[in-house]
């Protein structure tokens, strides 16, 4: 079993950053692909991120391209998302996810998930 805490959200004005944390325990979360998901209020869990085992790959999706950035320090046992350039349209609710599934876009397609945490952008 692997636990997921993630850390990190907040209030911020557009224009901000703030940094996300994943936390696993349990087991090494190098051993996992890791890929992060947010909702928004009233719309439906989208993907935002995906890190493969080394953190070598990474995938975006086009909304937050350029503007966010995720990590990972296998020693830490942890994987980040850097999100600069924030804008309203991000607000919502950020979850991370570790799992071995070829499927990265799809929340429900991975193993363990963690509780979320909120971001809320005001303009």
């Amino acid at each position: 079993q692997v636990q997921l805490e993630e850390s990190g959200g907040g209030q911020v004005q557009a224009g901000g950053s703030l940094r996300l944390s994943c936390a696993a325990s349990g087991r090494t979360v190098s051993n996992y692909y890791t890929g992060w998901f947010r909702q928004a209020p009233g719309k439906e869990r989208e993907f935002v991120a995906y890190i493969n085992y080394s953190g070598r790959l990474t995938t975006y999706a086009d909304s937050v391209k350029g503007r966010f950035t995720t990590s990972r320090d296998n020693a830490q046992n942890t994987v980040y998302l850097q999100m600069n350039s924030l804008n309203p349209d991000d607000t919502g609710v950020y979850y991370c996810a570790a799992g071995r599934t070829a499927q990265y876009r799809e929340y429900g397609r991975y193993s363990y998930r963690g509780q979320g945490t909120q971001v809320t952008v005001s303009s």
